[in-house]
């Protein structure tokens, strides 16, 4: 099982972003779909949340309402194989999207273009000549450029089965930071992401608008993620938190999502209704809450 989990918070077009994404991508397919009730509180018969692959990667999306909006600060790097593949990726996610960087030859590309979609979502397209992969990119600007390399440090040091694979600098004499991150891999858990700083004048930052989902086993995995990412008080909530570079994450033991999901509809009830009580999610008070304990 993916141990890290992309979430996408939409306003209510998740089920339409899905069915978009997974059209486009090689090895995607539609997961598990939770959907509202005629109770509510969203429209009785659209999605809660639904997970789906894109080229293997699961990813997890909500309807969440307008609170949050994406930007270019967090984006998905796509591998592409072949020049025919990168085009018609870029011809179908420019449709009512803006390009960021125009899909062409660059010095470090051969072909590369970066653009947000009609949904905000912003992918950044490679042509690599390998078998087409998508990895997490985040990207470092305002008041966390030239932290990159400490982020990955810090998030390599939390998670099992993780390193830094790539890394290059910007040296003297750049429009940048001198030492700060042109271009990294890391991989947490087994999995890669990216990461780059950009001191240039960005009106964008990370929002909670995607946060990475990490699957827990146990209270003891949960307490000490919980103790070493969160940075901001007002941002916990409901299994939420927000770390030190602005990112954020959602602590989650996968206890929870079963109960949520018994097909006991009074027993789901009392467990959502509980964990929404939550900042930090406590599996014995879940486990109460299943069982119907209120003391």
């Amino acid at each position: 099982m993916q141990k890290i989990t992309p979430f996408l918070w939409f306003d209510n077009q998740a089920e339409e972003a899905m069915n978009f994404y997974t059209s486009l991508f090689k090895n995607s397919e539609i997961g598990s779909v939770a959907r509202y009730g005629e109770a509510g509180p969203g429209p009785g018969g659209s999605i809660v949340t639904a997970t789906f692959k894109l080229a293997g990667l699961e990813v997890t999306a909500l309807n969440g309402g307008p609170h949050f909006k994406f930007t270019p600060a967090t984006s998905f790097f796509v591998l592409c194989e072949t020049e025919d593949e990168i085009d018609t990726l870029w011809a179908n996610l420019s449709e009512g999207g803006q390009a960021l960087m125009e899909l062409a030859a660059y010095p470090f590309s051969e072909k590369f273009g970066w653009i947000e979609d009609k949904f905000g979502l912003s992918w950044q397209l490679n042509l690599v000549g390998q078998p087409q992969k998508i990895m997490p990119f985040l990207l470092f600007v305002g008041d966390q450029a030239g932290k990159a390399e400490e982020a990955m440090n810090f998030y390599t040091s939390l998670f099992d089965n993780a390193s830094i694979i790539r890394l290059e600098r910007h040296g003297p004499g750049s429009n940048e930071i001198e030492g700060s991150v042109i271009h990294a891999v890391f991989s947490l858990f087994g999995q890669e992401f990216m990461a780059m700083d950009s001191a240039g004048a960005h009106a964008f930052s990370f929002t909670e608008a995607v946060s990475f989902m990490v699957h827990c086993q146990s209270q003891a995995e949960v307490d000490e993620l919980w103790a070493q990412l969160s940075a901001d008080k007002e941002a916990e909530q409901c299994g939420w938190l927000k770390d030190k570079y602005g990112v954020s994450w959602q602590i989650i033991p996968d206890i929870l999502l079963e109960l949520m999901g018994d097909p006991d509809s009074e027993k789901a009830k009392r467990v959502t209704e509980a964990m929404l009580q939550m900042k930090k999610i406590d599996i014995a008070a879940l486990q109460q809450a299943y069982g119907g304990d209120t003391q």
